[in-house]
């Protein structure tokens, strides 16, 4: 019978209580959890799904390592053009010569052999957020103002911004697009214990929270 007290205001009733076993079941469960995701959090974050024609497009703001990779992906496959995005350099500028990503990351290309015809910087405006929607914002009306039109857009970016990358690309582009993307690994941790260096646990780290705001928050979400 339950027994009511403070005037009747509550009561008390039997409930089930883990016991120690049961405790210690749930801690070994949450740590094998947190283990899994910890190790599989950067092969989510850094998609690799090329498609191997079209317009290839790389960021310019990325690392050596992954410029390089554009200019031999281009070198090695067909495709028609290689577009560089970026926005305004926010810092530095008047030492690198450059005022956008998008100028700065042209030059790398010119300077790793390829052709001024090939290359097509495409420079974006200062926006106070959603950058990389921005970069592929600018790309959309760059094609629209030229008259033409790709099927696939093969995007090339760094380690484990590819998956926001590649979203906000065909979100910009539209569904008539196919937006593919290469993950290019950074030469400053080892993306399989990320967890083991401050520059692996900021680009991680940082990346999944900014792949959430855009996934649910971004305005991009309503295009």
């Amino acid at each position: 019978m339950e027994k009511k007290v403070f005037w009747g205001l509550v009561q008390r009733r039997d409930c089930l209580a883990p016991t120690w076993r049961g405790w210690l079941l749930l801690v070994l469960s949450l740590a094998a959890l947190f283990v899994v995701t910890v190790r599989e959090l950067y092969p989510f974050l850094a998609e690799t799904r090329p498609v191997a024609s079209g317009l290839l497009v790389v960021e310019g703001w990325v690392q050596d390592v992954a410029m390089e990779a554009a200019a031999a992906e281009f070198k090695r496959h067909h495709y028609e053009k290689l577009c560089v995005t970026g926005g305004p350099i926010y810092r530095g500028a008047p030492l690198r010569g450059y005022n956008t990503f998008a100028d700065w990351g042209t030059a790398a290309l010119l300077k790793l052999g390829l052709n001024a015809n090939d290359v097509q910087p495409i420079p974006s405006t200062w926006v106070r957020r959603d950058r990389t929607y921005a970069e592929a914002l600018a790309l959309n009306k760059w094609m629209r103002e030229q008259g033409i039109a790709f099927s696939t857009v093969h995007l090339i970016t760094d380690g484990p911004h590819a998956r926001r990358s590649r979203m906000l690309f065909q979100r910009a582009l539209g569904s008539g697009v196919t937006v593919g993307v290469t993950s290019i690994p950074s030469r400053q941790y080892d993306p399989e214990r990320w967890w083991q260096s401050s520059e692996g646990m900021k680009d991680v780290v940082g990346e999944t929270l900014a792949y959430g705001y855009a996934l649910f928050l971004t305005g991009a979400a309503k295009e």
